[in-house]
């Protein structure tokens, strides 16, 4: 028999070997290629199935060839039809080009000049991985010196034999790690005297944004190409998600060289208090992050994108006119800003040659993308007054306006200067400054924006969601709720409102609350509008609900064409009826005097919402919350673990010490693991020391030959000492999880699954029920009395071959059988669920968990804890994208399982009660819809024709998720109600879907106006 026959071949590399085994030791060899692309191609799989597309790095529109086999002709297999319904991208038309290699973050960390002393010891100046994990915990847990010295000189540690024996000697180990961008220090010097001396500490803005792009951490989420982006291959609907789907990244790539990089670069800057209760430290931070990111990786706090540029001097000038004074910071601001980022407008004017994660160089323009600012820092740095809105031409009279004014761009405000210039010197601050205002201009002679190429004011200064859309709303629309339906009503309505796992109650109400921040204020947004519903006048009610729904479309992941004309309508439905607040007496002054205008800045620049969305992409990934994180890692902590004497310096030098110990962490990981980031070739030869089966019986002991060029390869691949990206704390997926239980053979799990999936929705229960009761003695516990009825009728659908459960109303016509087929058993009664659902926007990601409660009556809940839910009535509807369609409302009254019954054993069961939709008048005849004040769903019980609440047994896993029921208060709130009690004795209630964002969005595309 010829040789070929008898030999095992490699599936990878057709290789021959002589047994199976050595076919199992050349396929799990670490640096073999074979190895290499059978993780890269399980990556690969992996993520095609699991990462959001949006996340995807992109070149545009290429293929991915994982296996190039002449032998095959691929053109012969059936090429799948699109579908029509899958969201579609078209790249602009010259993709991004790479032009030869530079170096890689390992590239840089073989060339440190200590690199040589790596050879022989990968953790130096530290002894051992150990000695490296100790120091690195010490360094990043924020104790002081003296802390840490104590630490060190315990008896126990001294034991561990550590290679530094106080926190000075640690710490100047630390200063010996791999650096990435430097620290500067540059004395300013200012036309007019201040009381100290000023210093610009700052690193080069190229250099952090060249850091940024070579992260391997980020290689799997960045975007290289602009595109627009389709809800369907007819590319009848624009999508805006990215920065690089929206209109001005492709406006700016048609006027690059081709084959050019787009690299969006988005600043923030704001001034942050760094004392700890008293003193008057302020520091004014500059954020630097790349718009080429997904924003889903840029958004999180825990993914590092945003860096800390440069902190700019906070001076406090001798001149005594408070105006001049004001001038003097503006200006210093813009000459600082203009400093700093003087690389950046080089580089966006004539290209700089960058590398990415892979070490490919590309031909980089660095326009700005995106500023992240609250109003006042926006209008400093825009260049214009107070009272002035800096994105449209309108002043504080015409804020009101029902319209968009023409844009303030670029072109105009420099046009303006150079007039006030030609009349009037400007290192004449008084005057320049008073002619300025003519113009509704501050006084900056030289902004910073003036010569970036590609950069308008008109469309960086993007939407701000915490200040422009929260805080305004606390600062306005929540005090006319107040003032409208009286402080201590509206408290009494927050106190009895349902509680709910995981969510805030206010228990004392909101009319008190003193430094609300914005996790609270989005908490008091939940329930406003049905709080204040049937309190005050409908108008009133319309133009407070018109806001929220401007506010919950606008915050979306991904807005599409049919979203910003909703958007559109729901702000022109608030000025339509914004005369009933007036009128209403809700806008008030100093002293309570009323008030009986609009002059509200942030309510003008809701106009420029969607023009922003169009041109810079949705506009929740502009939202401060991630900068005033950054605020706080990167300023304030450094600050307070100093000695309150020159903090700038220290701040820097902490950050300094951070970062070099993140990147440490990273590289040393990676190097252990022998691995390299990198264009992968699966064409290239092995090394020669794997070539021969002899070699492959012993220990393979050289330089790291694997490469990949997945960061979802790479951190399934390391093992860190710490967590290097992502929180520490991850969310679970009930979904992956259910998922790995049925594929596990493991006998001793218990049946049926705890944690198990139908349509869209998982569930998870504990693995040990919380009672073992009789039928009689549950339907007594949980008020439930027809429960036997009810479970005999179930098991008698279940062996009804004409019936299908899944599909039965709750509440149907009610077969009378006997019960003679229930056991004399108990019943196993579980008192929550953990239930979680896909994304409405995002599909293939999980939401968070929500725990579903039905637990009986105890001292603290009298009438027991019985949450809503959304039951599926038709399962070729799958929530959240049907809304209501095929679904009903029901409250969860008992979770349990049937042992040892053949038609039920099987499954969980649960006991649900049901919500019927009341109707509302509509063009003269009644239907289910919502209530057209509100645009909530108006329920009430279902009751039978003696009174007794319709309820039925049904599966578990009808259920989709859970919802939130609001009490209808009417007029006035009930003093009978508490919030143990509101849900069971209300006549009606809202189907509140402004209690979460994704409910928002499912029943929302149902009731568009």
């Amino acid at each position: 028999m010829p040789r070929r026959a008898q030999d095992r071949l490699c599936p990878v590399c057709a290789k021959s070997f002589k047994t199976e085994a050595n076919v199992l030791q050349h396929l799990n060899q670490p640096w073999g290629r074979c190895a290499a692309l059978k993780a890269d191609l399980t990556a690969r799989v992996t993520s095609k199935h699991l990462a959001p597309h949006s996340t995807v790095n992109d070149h545009g529109p290429m293929e991915e060839d994982l296996f190039n086999d002449p032998g095959v002709d691929y053109a012969q297999d059936p090429v799948p039809a699109s579908d029509a319904n899958v969201k579609h991208r078209e790249y602009f038309p010259v993709t991004s080009q790479v032009h030869g290699n530079l170096p890689t973050f390992m590239d840089l960390f073989d060339d440190d000049a200590h690199a040589s002393k790596r050879e022989r010891n990968l953790y130096w100046p530290f002894d051992m991985k150990g000695d490296w994990e100790v120091g690195s915990w010490l360094l990043r847990s924020g104790l002081s010196m003296r802390m840490i010295d104590e630490f060190l000189h315990l008896e126990k540690i001294k034991q561990l034999g550590l290679s530094y024996n106080t926190a000075k000697d640690l710490r100047n180990r630390a200063e010996l790690l791999p650096s990435g961008p430097r620290w500067k220090c540059k004395p300013w010097k200012t036309s007019h005297p201040t009381k100290k001396p000023l210093s610009l500490f700052y690193r080069d803005s190229i250099e952090c944004l060249q850091s940024l792009l070579r992260n391997p951490l980020f290689a799997d989420s960045m975007h290289y190409t602009p595109f627009h982006e389709f809800t369907s291959a007819a590319k009848l609907v624009r999508v805006y998600e990215e920065w690089m789907s929206g209109n001005n990244s492709w406006r700016i790539q048609s006027q690059l060289p081709d084959g050019a990089t787009l690299v969006g670069t988005i600043l923030s800057s704001d001034k942050t208090n760094i004392s700890v209760m008293t003193g008057d430290r302020v520091a004014h931070p500059l954020l630097i992050s790349c718009a080429n990111i997904a924003a889903e990786i840029r958004m999180k706090s825990s993914q590092n994108a945003f860096m800390l540029l440069a902190l700019l001097p906070v001076p406090k000038f001798l001149e005594k006119r408070p105006k001049v004074r004001g001038i003097l910071g503006d200006r210093l601001i813009h000459s600082c800003l203009d400093f700093v980022l003087e690389p950046l407008k080089i580089a966006a004017a004539v290209g700089i040659m960058m590398a990415d994660a892979l070490g490919q160089s590309r031909f980089c323009f660095t326009p700005l993308a995106a500023y992240m600012v609250d109003t006042q820092e926006a209008l400093m740095l825009a260049g214009v007054a107070g009272k002035t809105s800096h994105l449209t031409t309108a002043s504080y009279r015409q804020f009101g306006d029902n319209f968009r004014h023409p844009p303030r761009t670029a072109s105009l405000t420099l046009s303006q200067r150079d007039i006030i210039r030609a009349s009037v010197d400007p290192t004449d601050i008084a005057e320049y400054g008073q002619e300025a205002m003519a113009f509704r201009l501050n006084g900056v002679d030289s902004l910073f924006w003036r010569d970036w190429p590609f950069t308008d004011p008109s469309v960086i200064f993007t939407p701000e969601p915490l200040h422009h859309w929260h805080k305004a709303f606390w600062d306005h629309d929540a005090k006319w709720c107040i003032r409208a339906v009286g402080p201590s009503e509206i408290d009494f309505r927050f106190t009895i409102l349902p509680r709910r796992v995981g969510f805030r109650h206010f228990k004392e109400g909101i009319s008190k609350l003193k430094q609300v921040t914005g996790r609270e204020h989005r908490d008091i947004e939940r329930y406003m509008v049905g709080v204040i519903a049937d309190a005050v006048p409908k108008d009133f009610v319309i133009a407070i609900r018109s806001m929220m729904e401007f506010r919950y479309l606008s915050q979306a992941p991904a807005v599409d064409d049919e979203d910003i004309i909703c958007i559109d309508a729901s702000l022109r439905e608030f000025h339509d009826h914004k005369q009933s607040i007036l009128d209403a007496g809700a806008r008030v002054g100093k002293g309570n005097n009323p008030i009986n205008n609009w002059h509200i800045p942030k309510i003008e620049m809701l106009q420029s919402v969607t023009t922003s969305i169009r041109d810079s992409g949705a506009a929740h990934q502009w939202s401060a919350d991630i900068t005033e994180h950054g605020h706080i890692t990167e300023v304030k902590e450094p600050a307070q673990n100093g000695n309150n004497q020159n903090y700038e310096a220290q701040i820097c030098r902490s950050l300094d010490r951070t970062d070099k110990i993140r990147r440490f962490e990273l590289a040393t990981s990676m190097r252990a693991a022998g691995v390299e980031f990198g264009r992968y070739d699966p064409c290239a030869d092995p090394p020669d020391n794997l070539d021969s089966d002899e070699e492959l019986d012993g220990d393979f002991i050289g330089p790291p030959t694997r490469k990949i060029d997945r960061t979802s390869v790479l951190l399934a691949t390391i093992q860190p000492t710490t967590v290097i990206a992502g929180p520490k704390h991850v969310q679970m997926d009930y979904f992956a999880h259910a998922e790995r239980l049925a594929t596990d053979n493991h006998h001793r799990l218990p049946f049926p699954p705890r944690t198990f999936v139908s349509g869209q929705t998982a569930f998870h229960l504990g693995r040990d029920p919380s009672f073992k009761l009789s039928l009689e003695d549950a339907s007594s516990m949980y008020g439930v009395p027809d429960l036997r009825q009810a479970l005999a009728v179930y098991l008698h659908h279940v062996t009804d071959p004409s019936v299908n459960i899944n599909t039965l109303p709750i509440g149907g016509r009610r077969l009378a059988v006997s019960d003679s087929c229930l056991s004399s058993g108990d019943i196993r009664i579980w008192t929550n669920v953990r239930i979680q659902t896909k994304k409405y926007h995002h599909t293939h990601q999980p939401a968070e968990a929500r725990t579903v409660m039905a637990s009986p009556r105890c001292a603290e809940w009298p009438v027991g804890r019985y949450d809503p839910v959304i039951v599926n009535n038709d399962p070729n509807q799958q929530w959240p994208k049907s809304g209501l369609e095929g679904h009903s409302v029901g409250q969860l009254r008992l979770i349990f399982h049937l042992p040892n019954t053949v038609t039920g054993g099987g499954i969980f069961l649960a006991y649900v009660q049901r919500f019927d939709i009341v109707p509302q008048l509509s063009s003269g005849h009644r239907a289910a819809q919502p209530e057209p004040t509100t645009k909530m769903y108006v329920l009430k019980r279902a009751l039978r024709t003696d009174k007794t609440r319709i309820g039925d047994v049904i599966p578990l896993s009808r259920l989709r998720s859970p919802i939130y029921l609001q009490p209808r208060f009417g007029p006035i709130a009930d003093p009978r109600l508490t919030s143990q009690n509101s849900l069971e004795y209300s006549s009606e209630l809202w189907l509140n879907h402004y209690a979460e964002k994704e409910h928002f969005w499912a029943l929302h595309v149902r009731t568009r106006v």
